[in-house]
């Protein structure tokens, strides 16, 4: 291949991905007198982030001035099954509020309450109302809020850009190389220090609530690297996405319908959840729907609805549910709100939802109940990063939202997610920022290595086989929604292993036609990569964690097994091999030990 010459930006900072946490941190490292230069897979203001629905959790204390950092900081470790990285939980529960209150002095018009303060509802694992909202459109307003004070300080953006590499010089990060998605035309980014904030990996699933960016590209970029990964086997199925019609199935149904009074019903119109209290939750569920109908005014005197337990025991409950004949007509369950609330406040308080349903599955949720399903939803493993830092283990290389892990554990709680991309996208922004100030001289690329980058993002349109990406993209879909699914058993993790070693042969004879100008079929092929080395991780890890916990459950091993209460599953890729291993969590500090001791 003749020797093509690289479109080159230079930055201090250079930010892959423009979602929550993207922009977050792109305004804090700007905010430090640093050059940052924000990528985005597709267009400013069109990142996922868009499609969170119910919230912000932040322990404002609004609604409920009994809740603070401390009681966000249990329910967040507990949600988790306590595989969390304490450090980062605390920092989130401390740190929430006044990211939520920055929002807001930037423009971000939240609901209220009575007396005008910031209005926060009921979600799954919360033992207040904690969530700062704007009805159940709270995504769409933090990116417009964060887009507008991004754009004002002068941040360059790259819209419709993909990242195929990091660059290295030695052990660190220098920068990036990938590709305009319009016209093909190859980039090389020279910067300081990098922050990948690309979010998560639920398109390698048949049925997911994500959009179509969600390829797992930050993963694989970070491990190719050299980065460690953390709890890849811990992935959130969210146990309310549409079921019907298939064309729409797994697009999110929020957990703020549930906060705000649905229920979830079987076919014999049986609130089911009262069966599912799991006991590590038992003392403070109500198990009665008596108590659960109270709750919802009366949090002091009575426990909380198990319809508002964590998302991992939900989704498992619903599973049970469908597999014991009691489901919906098409393979769910039923979510009621129109019985228990009135029309006028649940299009109030719902709108998103209302149209949702009405137009495109002809179902008014006013009127008549929806049907709801588990659908792949969030990552809560990822990238490994230093709680404080955000940096990874390779220098130069910092990670943010859902891309990182560590901050969740085995299972995230509700607007923990949108509270995330706020806490730690601005530690990242900051710290990025004074690591590349710290630094002297250019960063250098080797020419050769440019040019092997550029060959390997061109080997599908010289590829003699006859494999269509989107074909092979599907096949890998049905594999993972099949095997690698909400349970797992060591038999069918084999076989996904199997067929996983099996595609990695069959990429070569991927094939796509055509120029490099506006070809999604390149695009596609090139995410192969991406998903085939996520799948790999989150099946090795899966099987290395023989227990079920939180997000993970294993059919052969069904229950929490004290062995692997205080250990994390680490990634690394090494000569090749993607390697699993078993590492212990560090030991939480007295005074955060005593919060789960206290009575609650």
């Amino acid at each position: 291949m003749a020797r093509e010459s690289y479109e080159t930006y230079e930055h201090d900072v250079l930010i892959i991905g423009a979602g929550g946490a993207g922009l977050r941190a792109a305004i804090e490292a700007r905010a430090l007198g640093v050059s940052v230069g924000l990528i985005t897979k597709s267009l400013l203001g069109k990142a996922h982030t868009v499609m969170a629905e119910g919230g912000i959790a932040a322990a404002l204390g609004n609604v409920y001035p009994d809740d603070n950092w401390r009681v966000h900081f249990r329910d967040t470790m507990r949600g988790g099954k306590m595989l969390n990285n304490w450090r980062m939980a605390q920092l989130h529960a401390q740190e929430a509020p006044e990211r939520v209150l920055e929002l807001e002095r930037w423009g971000a018009v939240f609901d209220r309450t009575g007396d005008g303060l910031i209005l926060q509802r009921d979600f799954g694992g919360h033992r207040y109302a904690r969530l700062a909202h704007v009805g159940d459109r709270t995504g769409l307003e933090m990116i417009r809020t964060l887009q507008h004070h991004a754009v004002a300080q002068g941040i360059e953006v790259h819209m419709e850009y993909t990242v195929t590499r990091l660059l290295k010089e030695g052990d660190r990060i220098v920068g990036a190389f990938g590709y305009r998605r319009g016209t093909g035309q190859f980039v090389v980014f020279r910067a300081k220090a990098v922050i990948l904030a690309t979010g998560g990996v639920g398109k390698l699933w048949k049925f997911t609530s994500n959009s179509w960016e969600c390829t797992g590209n930050g993963v694989m970029l970070a491990l190719e690297a050299g980065a460690d990964l953390i709890d890849m086997e811990s992935y959130q199925f969210h146990p309310t996405g549409m079921v019907w019609p298939p064309s729409v199935r797994g697009t999110l149904v929020t957990e703020g319908v549930r906060g705000d009074g649905g229920t979830l019903r079987n076919n014999t119109g049986e609130r089911f959840m009262f069966r599912y209290i799991p006991e590590f939750f038992r003392a403070e569920t109500a198990d009665n729907e008596a108590e659960a109908d109270r709750w919802y005014t009366d949090k002091k005197n009575n426990r909380r609805t198990p319809d508002l337990l964590p998302r991992d025991e939900v989704a498992r409950a619903i599973n049970a549910e469908v597999k014991a004949g009691r489901g919906s007509p098409h393979g769910g369950v039923f979510l009621d709100i129109a019985s228990r609330r009135s029309a006028d406040y649940i299009t109030r308080r719902l709108p998103s939802m209302y149209h949702q349903f009405k137009e495109l599955a002809g179902v008014d949720i006013t009127k008549e109940p929806m049907e709801v399903g588990p659908t792949a939803h969030y990552m809560n493993g990822g990238i490994r990063v230093d709680a404080d830092t955000t940096a990874t283990t390779v220098p130069g290389l910092h990670a943010a939202g859902e891309v990182a892990g560590g901050l969740h554990g085995s299972n995230r709680l509700g607007g923990n997610a949108l509270s995330d991309l706020l806490v730690f996208g601005r530690r990242a922004g900051e710290h990025a920022a004074l690591y590349a100030k710290g630094l002297s001289g250019a960063p250098s690329v080797d020419p050769g290595y440019l040019d092997a980058c550029a060959r390997e993002a061109l080997l599908p349109f010289e590829s003699t086989g006859a494999e269509n990406p989107h074909a092979f993209q599907s096949e890998l879909q049905e594999t993972m929604q099949s095997l690698v699914g909400i349970i797992r058993t060591e038999s069918e993790l084999q076989e996904a292993l199997a067929r996983l070693g099996a595609y990695r042969q069959r990429l070569p004879q991927v094939r796509v036609e055509g120029g490099r100008a506006y070809n999604p079929a390149w695009h596609t092929a090139l995410d192969l990569r991406a998903l085939l080395t996520v799948a790999e991780c989150v099946t090795r890890s899966a099987l290395e964690r023989k227990e079920s916990r939180g997000g993970h459950a294993r059919g052969d091993y069904p229950s929490a097994d004290p062995r692997f209460a205080s250990v994390n599953v680490v990634i690394r890729k090494r000569d090749g091999a993607i390697t699993p291993t078993l590492e212990p969590i560090r030991e939480m500090p007295t005074e955060l030990k005593q919060l789960f001791e206290e009575k609650r």
